[in-house]
C-alpha cells in the first residue's frame, strides 16, 4: 500500500473541513429558526467558534484551509422579525413550561389539524422578509411615484400645515399612538384632556351645546346624522333629503347607508324638498356647497322644522371662524371633518370627524362622548361618558354600530387649535378667504365670472360652454388639480398651504395662455373682505386652554404633561383581550409623516398617486393570501365599518340572485356587540345561537334555526377563535351548516392574530371576512383610532364590494370571471378608506415575511398559553379547547372573588394600575371576568412582571378573605393610589409602601396615575361635556 501521502491527506482535511461545514450550516439553520433571525442574516461564521479549530488548525499552517468571510455575513443585518417576535430564544423552554415539548407541538395540540395550512404562505416577491433599512428604501421609491402637484381639488379635503412641535411631539410619538380607547380612566387623563378639548372646540365653532370624540370622516358623519334622523321619528318618517349641493362622496355613503335601512335617500336642491307628506325625518345641508358658495337656508329650516324634520348641516370648521355657525343658524345636528386642523389628507384619512348636536338627543348621539366627573376625593376628572349608550351594550337596540374612532387625529386638531388659539385661526381663515376673494377678483377680470358672491375658499367659475375638461387640462399641465363640476364650470378650493405665487399661476391657466397683466399682489388692494349677512358675530375659544400655550416651548410641555398623564406601549404591556396591543414599529410609522404619503389628496387623478396604487395593490394580493380569499376591499376604515360592508356584499350578493328576502342573520351570544349592530345596519333580522359550557357554538341550536330559517336565511356572524379564545373544532361543520341552508358565512377578523399562516378564514369556510389592521397588522390604536376594517372575499362576492363616486373602485386584485361589477355602494368618504395608515400594515407584512407572520401567530398563541398556566393555580381560566390550552388570549374568572371578599372585577382592575398595568378586557365576553392578549411582542420578562402582579394580586384578595383587611378598606378598593393619596394623612390598615410598591421592581420603574377612582355616576348625572367659558373646569367637586 502506499504511503499516506499529501495527495491523500489533502482530500482528508478537505473531507473533515466539509462535513465541518455542513455541520456549521445546521447549527446555523438551527439558530435561523430559535432565533427568528432572516436566513441570509446568518453564515457559519456565526458557529465557528464550535467547528473553528478543525477548519484553521492542519499540516499545512493555521490559516490553509479557513473559509473566507461569507458574503450574506457583509448584508445588512438588520432583520425586523427578532425585534418583534420577542420570545424566540426561550419558545421551547416556555412551550415545556405548559406540558410540551416545543412550540410546535403547543400549536399543533392548539389548532385543528383538519382547518390547518398545508404549505406556507405564498407572499410572491415578499415571501421572504425584507429589512428594515431594506424596506424604508423601497418605501421612498414607491413615494416618489407619488406626483406632487398642487391641489386646488378641496370636496372636503385640503392642504394644511401641521405645526412641527405637534408632528414630532404627538402623531410621531409612541407615547401618544400606543396608548388604548381611554377605558381606564385613572390611566388616560392626559387624552381625555385633549378629547375635551377637541369637543370644546367642536362646539364653540358649530355653536352646539354638545359634540363626540371624533367619528370616522364626513361622509360617514352625515350617514350617523341621517340614522339619528330616522330615530328621533321611530322610524315612521322613511324619507331623508340630501341637497345637491353636497360633496358626492358624502351623497353616496348616505345613499348606500339609507339602502340598508329602509330608507329613502332623495338627492335634490334644497329649493324642491317636498316636506307635505309629513314624511321626511330630517334633511342635509352642505355650508359652505361643495362648489364654495355660502347659501340662505333660512327657508329650507324653517320649512323642515315646520314638519318635525331635524336638520343636519355638513360643514367645515376653519370656515365658521368667519361664517355665522349652524348652531346660530337653527340647525338641530352639524357633522363635518377636522382634517384641515393639522392633520395631513393622506390619500384620503385618517381623519377625525365630528357630529355635534343639542343634549336633548345625547342618548342616541353615535361615538364616544368625553364627560367631567370627580374621583372619589371630590377632585375632578375625565371619562368617558354615557357608555351604556356604545353598541357592545346596546347590540341589535343600538343606533351606531361605531366602535373605534379617530381619536389620535382628534388630538392633533384639537392641539392645532390650541397652538393657534381663536385669533391665529382667525389669521388663517381670513388669509385662506382672502386669496380666495383675490383669485376671483381676478378671475372676472379675465372675463369668466364667479357663480356666487358669497364663498369661504372655493370658487366655481363659469368657463363657458364645454370648456371645462380643457381648463382641467391646463391645469395638469401647468402641475396642478383643479376640479371639473359639469361641462361649463370648474371650482377651485384655497387652504392654509396656498400662496399668491399660486394664484398666479391658476390666472396663467384661466388665462388660457395668454399674458395676464396682473398679479394677485397687485389685486389685492382692490379685493374687500365681504360675507355680507353670514358673518360671524359670536365669540368661540375663549377658553384658557386655548389662549395659554402659543410659544413652541409651552406648547412642547403640555403636550408632555398630558402624555405623562398615560399609560401606554411605552411603559408596560397592555393585555386587552380581543384588541391585540402588539408592536407598532418606528420603522413600520415612518413613512406617514413623509410628504410624499402624506400630503396626497384623495381625489387626484389615479396617474399622480402610481406609488400609493402599486402599495394597495400588494398589500391586497398579501391580505388575499393570508386570509385565503380572492380580492380585498380597503375602503371600509374601522372594523366596525367592515363588518358593515361585508354584510352590504352578502346583501346584494342575495338581492343579485332574486333572494331578497334572505334577511335573516344567526349571531352567537357571545359575539361582539358591533356584530349585531351592523347587522341590524343593513335591515337583518337577529336570531341568536346559543353557546355550550365551553364557550363553542351551540350545533344542534345552530342546526335547529338555521332549518327554521332556511328559506330567509341571509348570513351567519361568527368570530374566530371564539371571544372565548378557542378555536372551535367543528367550525367547518358550522360553515357546511349555513351554506347547506342557502346562507353566506361572514367572520369575524377580530382574532385573525391567531390564524395568520396557520389557516385562514377561507380555508375555513367563510366567505367574507374583515381584518382589524389596527389589531393583527401592526397599525396602532392612537387612543381609540384610527383603524381600519379591510374586508376580503371569495369570488363569488367580489362583484358586490364597495366602488365611489369619484375614483371607482373593486376588487383587489382584480379578479377574473367573477362576473359584472355591481357594487352595493360606497361605505367611506374616500376610495380606500384611511390610505395613509396602510402604509403600516404593509410595512409589518413585507418585514416580517411569510416565516415571520407564522411564527408571531405561533407566538401569540405560546405566550398566552404560559401566562394561562402560570396563573391557574391563582384563577380559574374559563375555557379552553380540546386539549387543555387557549388560543391567543384566555378568560380569568374572578367572579367568585365578589362572594368571598367582596372584591369586584373592577377592583382588580384599579389595582393593576398600581402595579404599572392597563387591566385586561373587563367583563367581556363574559360578565365579571377579565380576558387577558399578552400578543407575540411581549417577552418572557414583561409575561412574567404581569404574572407576578395577578398573582399578588390574589394574595391581597386571599387576606381580604382570611379578615387581615376588610371588604371595606384593603389596597383594591381603595385603588389606585395616586402620589396625593400617599402623602395625606394615613389611616389605612395597610402600607404605604404596599399601596404603591406591592412588587419590589416598581421602586425603580414606576407609572403613577394621576387620579384616584373616578365616579361613573356622579359623571352621567352631572354631565358636561365641555369646558366652561371662562375656567377650564377645574373646580368641580361632588356635592
Amino acid at each position: 500500500m502506499a504511503p499516506f501521502g499529501i495527495p491523500a491527506l489533502a482530500v482528508a482535511m478537505a473531507k473533515t473541513w466539509r462535513s465541518a461545514a455542513r455541520l456549521a450550516a445546521k447549527d446555523a439553520r438551527r439558530l435561523v429558526a430559535a432565533k427568528g433571525w432572516c436566513a441570509d442574516a446568518v453564515s457559519t461564521t456565526h458557529v465557528s467558534g464550535k467547528y473553528g479549530p478543525a477548519m484553521r488548525n492542519n499540516a499545512f499552517g493555521p490559516s490553509s484551509f479557513v473559509r473566507g468571510i461569507s458574503v450574506t455575513s457583509l448584508k445588512p443585518s438588520d432583520c425586523f422579525i427578532p425585534r418583534h417576535v420577542s420570545n424566540s430564544e426561550v419558545e421551547n423552554e416556555m412551550a415545556q413550561y405548559c406540558g410540551f415539548k416545543n412550540i410546535d407541538q403547543l400549536v399543533d395540540a392548539t389548532v385543528p389539524n383538519h382547518i390547518r395550512m398545508k404549505k406556507p404562505l405564498d407572499l410572491g416577491e415578499f415571501t421572504k422578509a425584507t429589512k428594515e433599512s431594506d424596506f424604508l428604501a423601497s418605501m421612498k421609491k414607491i413615494g416618489a411615484k407619488n406626483k406632487a402637484f398642487k391641489n386646488f381639488l378641496g370636496m372636503g379635503y385640503y392642504g394644511t400645515l401641521t405645526p412641527t412641535v405637534i408632528m414630532r411631539n404627538l402623531l410621531e410619538n409612541p407615547g401618544w399612538y400606543t396608548q388604548y380607547t381611554p377605558y381606564q380612566a385613572e390611566i388616560s387623563q392626559g387624552r381625555l384632556e385633549s378629547l375635551l378639548n377637541f369637543q370644546t372646540m367642536v362646539c364653540d365653532l358649530t355653536g352646539m351645546p354638545m359634540a363626540n370624540a371624533s367619528l370616522l370622516d364626513e361622509a360617514t358623519a352625515a350617514a350617523e346624522a341621517m340614522t339619528m334622523c330616522s330615530a328621533l321619528a321611530n322610524g315612521k318618517k322613511i324619507k331623508f333629503y340630501v341637497s345637491d349641493k353636497c360633496h358626492p362622496q358624502t351623497i353616496s355613503v348616505c345613499q348606500s347607508r339609507a339602502d340598508g335601512l329602509g330608507l329613502e335617500c332623495i338627492v335634490a336642491s334644497d329649493k324642491n324638498f317636498d316636506f307635505s307628506g309629513n314624511d321626511v325625518c330630517g334633511v342635509l345641508l352642505q355650508y359652505p356647497a361643495t362648489d364654495g358658495s355660502v347659501c340662505e337656508h333660512s327657508e329650507t329650516i324653517k320649512n323642515a322644522h315646520a314638519s318635525n324634520a331635524k336638520v343636519v348641516m355638513s360643514t367645515d370648521l376653519l370656515a365658521l371662524t368667519m361664517l355665522t355657525p349652524p348652531g346660530e343658524l337653527g340647525a338641530d345636528i352639524a357633522v363635518g371633518s377636522s382634517q384641515r386642523f393639522g392633520v395631513p389628507m393622506g390619500y384620503g384619512g385618517p381623519h377625525a370627524a365630528f357630529l355635534a348636536t343639542t343634549e336633548k338627543y345625547k342618548r342616541i348621539m353615535p361615538g364616544r362622548i368625553i364627560g367631567i366627573s370627580v374621583d372619589k376625593h371630590g377632585r375632578r376628572a375625565l371619562r368617558m361618558a354615557m357608555q351604556t349608550r356604545e353598541q357592545h351594550i346596546r347590540r341589535d337596540k343600538a343606533t351606531s354600530n361605531i366602535c373605534t374612532a379617530q381619536a389620535l387625529l382628534a388630538n392633533i386638531a384639537a392641539m392645532y387649535a390650541v397652538y393657534h388659539g381663536p385669533e391665529g385661526l382667525k389669521e388663517i381663515a381670513g388669509r385662506v378667504h382672502g386669496l380666495a376673494r383675490v383669485l376671483a377678483h381676478g378671475s372676472k377680470k379675465l372675463g369668466l365670472p364667479t357663480t356666487s358672491d358669497f364663498y369661504f375658499d372655493t370658487i366655481s367659475i363659469n368657463v363657458g360652454d364645454n370648456n371645462a375638461s380643457s381648463m382641467v387640462q391646463r391645469a395638469l399641465e401647468k402641475g396642478c388639480n383643479i376640479r371639473q363640476l359639469d361641462d361649463s364650470h370648474v371650482s377651485i378650493a384655497c387652504d392654509e398651504t396656498t400662496t399668491m405665487e399660486d394664484i398666479d399661476l391658476l390666472f396663467s391657466v384661466l388665462g388660457k395662455g395668454k399674458a395676464v397683466s396682473f398679479t394677485a399682489e397687485s389685486l389685492a388692494g382692490e379685493v374687500e373682505i365681504d360675507l355680507g349677512r353670514f358673518k360671524r358675530k359670536s365669540d368661540f375659544l375663549t377658553q384658557p386652554v386655548f389662549n395659554s400655550y402659543h410659544s413652541e416651548h409651552e406648547m412642547l410641555r403640555y403636550l408632555a404633561r398630558l402624555e405623562a398623564k398615560d399609560l401606554s406601549l411605552c411603559h408596560s404591556m397592555i393585555p386587552l383581550g380581543s384588541c391585540t396591543m402588539k408592536l407598532n414599529a418606528t420603522s413600520e410609522m415612518i413613512p406617514i409623516t413623509w410628504p410624499e404619503f402624506a400630503n396626497v389628496h384623495p381625489f387626484v387623478p389615479e396617474d399622480q398617486a402610481e406609488g400609493y396604487t402599486e402599495m394597495i395593490t400588494n398589500l391586497g394580493k398579501m391580505l388575499s393570501e393570508v386570509t385565503g380569499f380572492d380580492a380585498m376591499s380597503m375602503q371600509p376604515n374601522s372594523g366596525a365599518s367592515g363588518e358593515y360592508s361585508g354584510l352590504m356584499a352578502i346583501r346584494a350578493f342575495h338581492q343579485n340572485n332574486g333572494d331578497q328576502h334572505r334577511n335573516v342573520c344567526l349571531i352567537p351570544v357571545s359575539a361582539h356587540g358591533t356584530n349585531p349592530a351592523s347587522a341590524a345596519m343593513v335591515g337583518m333580522k337577529i336570531v341568536s345561537i346559543a353557546t355550550d359550557s365551553q364557550g363553542n357554538v351551540d350545533l344542534e341550536d345552530l342546526k335547529k334555526k338555521a332549518s327554521t330559517h332556511s328559506k330567509n336565511l341571509g348570513a351567519l356572524m361568527i368570530t374566530y377563535p371564539s371571544t372565548f379564545g378557542v378555536y372551535e373544532s367543528k367550525i367547518n361543520e358550522i360553515c357546511d351548516i349555513i351554506h347547506e341552508n342557502g346562507g353566506q358565512v361572514y367572520m369575524d377578523g377580530a382574532n385573525m392574530n391567531a390564524q395568520v399562516g396557520l389557516t385562514s378564514p377561507g380555508l375555513i369556510g367563510a366567505d367574507v371576512c374583515h381584518l382589524n389592521l389596527h389589531k393583527t397588522f401592526a397599525i396602532p390604536h392612537g387612543g381609540g383610532g384610527p383603524g381600519m376594517g379591510p374586508i376580503g372575499v371569495k369570488k363569488h362576492l367580489a362583484p358586490f364590494l364597495p366602488s365611489h363616486p369619484v375614483i371607482p373602485t373593486g376588487a383587489i386584485p382584480a379578479v377574473s370571471g367573477a362576473g359584472e361589477n355591481k357594487p352595493f355602494g360606497c361605505t367611506a368618504a374616500a376610495p380606500h378608506g384611511s390610505s395613509l395608515i396602510l402604509a403600516i400594515s404593509y410595512g409589518y407584512l413585507v418585514m416580517m415575511g411569510s416565516e415571520g407572520l407564522t411564527r408571531a401567530s405561533k407566538h401569540a398563541i405560546l405566550n398566552a398559553n404560559y401566562m394561562a398556566h402560570r396563573l391557574k393555580k391563582d384563577y380559574e381560566i374559563l375555557y379552553t379547547g380540546e386539549n387543555g390550552t387557549c388560543a391567543h388570549e384566555f378568560i380569568l374568572d374572578v367572579r367568585p372573588f365578589k362572594q368571598s371578599a367582596n372584591i369586584d372585577v373592577e377592583d382588580i382592575a384599579k389595582r393593576l394600575i398600581d402595579y404599572g398595568y392597563h387591566s385586561p378586557t373587563m367583563s367581556w365576553p363574559v360578565t365579571g371576568t377579565l380576558m387577558v392578549e399578552p400578543t407575540e411582542s411581549e417577552s418572557k420578562e414583561e409575561l412574567d412582571r404581569f404574572c407576578d402582579a395577578m398573582i399578588e394580586i390574589r394574595k391581597e384578595i386571599s387576606l381580604v378573605e382570611q379578615g387581615v383587611y376588610s371588604a371595606e378598606d384593603n389596597p383594591l378598593v381603595n385603588a389606585p393610589h395616586t402620589v396625593e393619596d400617599l402623602l395625606a394623612e394615613w389611616k389605612r390598615p395597610y402600607s404605604r409602601e404596599v399601596a404603591a410598591y406591592p412588587l419590589p421592581h416598581l421602586r425603580d420603574d414606576k407609572f403613577w396615575p394621576t387620579t384616584s377612582r373616578v365616579d361613573n355616576v356622579f359623571g352621567d348625572r352631572n354631565l358636561t361635556t365641555t369646558l366652561c367659558c371662562d375656567h377650564d373646569g377645574l373646580a368641580m367637586t361632588a356635592p
